[in-house]
């Protein structure tokens, strides 16, 4: 009765990061197409369903500790997927703000050519799906895998920063506009940082060992 329950859980929340991974998605591709439509559907459709989701899963979480009290990796999974679970909802939060300035963005004209903030995107979605089909495959080489890609979307926004700034500087009327684009890339940049936070999750299921800030600590309790 236990794995039946956690198996549900698990499928719940890989429907969760579903969700999330084609908010971000649709949130850049409504910015480059100029789909205004696509945009509202993050905002008004999909971000409430995301929010239901956390709620529901959250609440299934409570009820497996409640019920079965869980030990050691079966607790550490269900504690793990409590934690990714707000990681995500904050993820799908993102997706609304890149959507709201992709809005504001698709009615006025380009600062300058999209280039760097598409792989960007294409980056942190990449990072994204990784991180949960880790959790799914209980890979934990390839969790860490995604932890070591952090530092690509950083570089990706630090970039885009820099010729931000140029622009801004050399023309003052592009400001409100560049501090959109530059708001898109600390919210992906965001999400990069959660998935890396999901990879670190399913290396502690996995391994039950955290690498956190760069130390290793075994996990109490055993496998």
């Amino acid at each position: 009765m236990f794995y039946e329950k956690l198996n549900k859980l698990k499928e719940k929340i890989i429907e969760q990061g579903n969700l999330v991974e084609s908010m971000i998605e649709k949130s850049i591709r409504g910015l480059l197409n100029k789909d205004r439509q696509l945009l509202l559907e993050v905002i008004q459709v999909d971000e409430p369903r995301s929010n239901e989701n956390e709620i529901e899963i959250d609440e299934m979480c409570v009820n497996l500790i409640a019920r079965f009290q869980p030990e050691a990796r079966d607790l550490r999974t269900v504690i793990m997927i409590l934690k990714m679970n707000n990681d995500l909802e904050r993820i799908g939060d993102m997706a609304e703000n890149i959507a709201d300035s992709a809005l504001f963005l698709i009615e006025r004209p380009q600062v300058k050519p999209l280039i760097d903030l598409p792989k960007m995107a294409e980056e942190t979605i990449r990072m994204l799906k990784d991180s949960i089909d880790a959790f799914i495959k209980n890979d934990s080489n390839l969790a860490k895998n995604v932890c070591e890609r952090d530092d690509i979307v950083d570089a990706y926004r630090d970039q885009i920063l820099r010729e931000l700034i140029t622009y801004m500087i050399s023309d003052p009327t592009t400001i409100e506009r560049a501090i959109h684009i530059e708001r898109i890339s600390r919210n992906l940049e965001r999400i990069a940082d959660l998935a890396t936070n999901i990879g670190e999750d399913v290396v502690y299921i996995v391994e039950g060992k955290v690498i956190k800030h760069g130390r290793y600590k075994e996990a109490e309790g055993g496998a």
